[in-house]
């Protein structure tokens, strides 16, 4: 009976160093927030997945122009010569896909369809993260002053969030997007028909970011750092923009991925009505406009810009749940 006791005598006799010194060589490394939210994220293989998708996707937007140059395509020229003059389809099989066309070309003109789903990617994205960015500086700027300051700000804030709730936003943005098509501010073409889809995109879609910064700030005004910002004479806008943004950068990460699918649709929507992109300039979903005529005899025209939305978005929200369970494994 003795010796379980002089054990535990000679156990006790030992110093804290010496265990440690004697745990190996390996070193104790603390990991921060990014770090296990990292971890965690690396752990679901569907999120990687949509990750992986989304990042070639930016670099095909990216490089679209590049890319069209260096296989010789151009979404504009047309091929009469590959056209049945008698039924103005695609000759061959599958919308008259080859080797040198291997999406096949579009009805009536012969334009390859390849080219122009690089078109309009960069198109797509463009106005897609143009849109989600005036979202989120409107959105996070009024929803963390309307949480901190609360009483008549947080009155007048938050119903001014509902009004622009209120707003048929797609009717609305019909007719600002058909008013403006010939030419405003300077510009015309291309450049106006991005910029006043950014704006009506971003400008109406802030209040959804807004209220979930207000909640969050909410909660994070009554915390111990902000106090103490507070008892060393911090006043509002340090901390708004040094304590508060910093802890919601998660949230707005989260939404912002979530939103950039919604804007592609959104988007897709606007050209297919014919209020978006204008030909020529090439669009998913003004293809997806020129496809309805032709759906039936040549679905081929109809299926790959509808299957380019579908992964995009797709690939945008598989990254978004992963995100968001990365970062706060409570929402699982």
């Amino acid at each position: 009976m003795t010796a379980p006791i002089e054990t535990t005598e000679a156990a006790a006799e030992v110093s804290p160093e010496a265990v440690l010194a004697g745990a190996g060589a390996e070193r104790i490394e603390g990991r921060s927030l990014g770090r296990i939210a990292w971890n965690r994220f690396k752990k679901d293989k569907v999120a990687v997945a949509g990750g992986v998708i989304v990042i070639l996707l930016i670099l095909i937007a990216a490089f679209a122009r590049p890319l069209q140059h260096l296989f010789g395509l151009d979404p504009n020229s047309f091929h009469q010569d590959l056209i049945d003059p008698t039924t103005s389809l695609p000759q061959g099989g599958l919308g008259g896909m080859s080797g040198d066309h291997p999406l096949g070309v579009d009805p009536k003109f012969g334009r390859d369809i390849l080219a122009r789903i690089l078109e309009g990617s960069w198109v797509s994205l463009v106005v897609a993260f143009g849109a989600t960015v005036l979202s989120n500086v409107i959105g996070a700027i009024l929803g963390v002053v309307a949480g901190y300051y609360g009483g008549r700000v947080d009155t007048v804030i938050s119903r001014l969030m509902d009004t622009f709730l209120a707003f048929p936003l797609l009717l609305f943005a019909i007719s600002i997007s058909a008013t403006l098509q010939g030419g405003a501010f300077g510009l015309n073409g291309l450049p106006l028909h991005i910029c006043v889809l950014i704006f009506v995109i971003g400008f109406f879609n802030w209040p959804y970011l807004g209220r979930i910064v207000r909640g969050q700030t909410l909660a994070l005004r009554e915390r111990e750092f902000v106090d103490a910002a507070r008892g060393m004479g911090a006043r509002g806008p340090y901390i708004l923009f040094r304590e508060l943004m910093p802890n919601l950068v998660g949230p707005i990460t989260v939404y912002s991925t979530l939103l950039i699918p919604t804007n592609i649709i959104f988007e897709a929507s606007l050209s297919f009505l014919g209020v978006g992109i204008q030909p020529p300039q090439a669009s998913w979903g003004g293809m997806l406009k020129d496809a309805v005529d032709y759906f039936q005899v040549d679905p081929q025209f109809m299926i790959v810009p509808g299957l380019a939305i579908f992964v995009t978005v797709l690939a945008f929200n598989l990254l978004g749940d992963g995100l968001r369970d990365a970062l706060d494994p409570r929402s699982r």
